[in-house]
């Protein structure tokens, strides 16, 4: 089993980037939520970009993601720079006391590019280039509705117009599918195959190998059973939320011949050492029943890291790299911090 580091992006803005784009920010007269960034504010966000993929290099992740420094509502960042959406007030997305913007849809979900064009940003730095989008599922669960009519269409909306930003993506090595809604709020009979399908349509717009990560918990079985019917290389699992029930799913359900493996706590600003990771990894394997063999492990943070102090988020990254380290099951040499 191959370990690949990495993370789920969303990546905490260092504090001299934060103090200049909220200055820039309240000066700038157009609407920022329809994405039309000044030049000034466009040239600071290039230059958190460059600075989040150096970082990444700099701990030799197997991945490395763009940084998502843009995202100010999170996973909802797609719709809340999209011309047809309008941005309500604010609420508060799951249960973690930081608030955002709700995203109402009132028009045609029609391409925007925007996350292809940061992506395309960011492939000049890195050859190891790994996509973050929200889900569809989570997508459509956190956004607002005004123009489709229902939940079956609108969800449907949602995916096929994340499949065409992930179609305009530029050559990428994975794209990891953030799906925190199917843990949090998940969908019941009907809505759990249509949410599955939702995923596939996302996952076959591109030929990367796709994750569906999920977290803050653990699916429930059947809502489990139907995400393995899509069409995705692996499964991502919350190790620190609950790791039991995750890998009850496994052993009972099975997975994909990959698996994502949340076994950093991407919202504690205590740093795991390299050699805990290591022993997560290998308390999975050995907690998996034989004969289940898996071709890669995603090694990675089970949330994304935007919470975290800058230097504790940086330390997080040196020690997912360092526990990896090009390592598959049966090779023992030392790791060190």
């Amino acid at each position: 089993m191959q370990r690949i580091a990495t993370t789920p992006g969303l990546f905490p803005l260092p504090d001299d980037a934060k103090e200049t784009l909220s200055d820039l920010k309240g000066h700038q007269k157009h609407d920022l939520v329809s994405g039309d960034e000044s030049p000034e504010i466009e040239s600071v966000y290039d230059d958190v970009r460059e600075d989040l993929v150096a970082v990444q290099r700099d701990a030799a992740l197997d991945r490395v993601v763009e940084g998502q420094a843009r995202w100010d509502d999170m996973l909802a960042h797609p719709l809340t720079v999209h011309e047809n959406v309008e941005t309500g007030g604010i609420v508060r997305y799951y249960d973690n006391n930081n608030f955002y913007r709700d995203p109402i849809v009132h028009g045609d979900l029609t391409f925007s590019g925007d996350l292809a064009a940061d992506l395309e940003a960011a492939a000049e730095y890195t050859d190891d280039l790994q996509a973050v989008v929200p889900g569809p599922y989570s997508l459509a669960d956190l956004a607002t509705d005004d123009h489709y009519g229902d939940d079956e269409a609108f969800l449907a909306a949602i995916a096929e117009f994340l499949a065409g930003e992930v179609e305009a993506f530029p050559a990428v090595e994975s794209v990891f599918v953030l799906e925190p809604s199917l843990v949090t709020n998940p969908p019941g009979d009907g809505e759990d195959a249509r949410a599955s399908e939702a995923i596939d349509t996302v996952a076959s717009a591109t030929d990367a190998d796709v994750v569906a990560h999920t977290y803050w918990g653990a699916l429930e079985e059947k809502v489990h059973a139907h995400l393995l019917d899509a069409d995705v290389d692996a499964v991502g699992y919350d190790f620190v939320s609950n790791h039991e029930d995750n890998v009850y799913n496994i052993a009972e359900y099975g997975t994909k011949d990959s698996v994502a493996l949340g076994v950093v706590d991407g919202q504690n600003t205590l740093v795991e050492s390299p050699e805990t990771i290591t022993e997560r990894v290998d308390w999975f394997r050995d907690a998996v029943p034989d004969p289940v063999e898996f071709d890669a492990a995603y090694v990675t943070a089970n949330t994304g890291l935007f919470y975290l102090p800058v230097n504790r988020f940086e330390e997080k990254l040196r020690a997912l790299a360092a526990a990896t380290d090009d390592r598959a099951d049966g090779e023992t040499e030392e790791v060190t911090a």
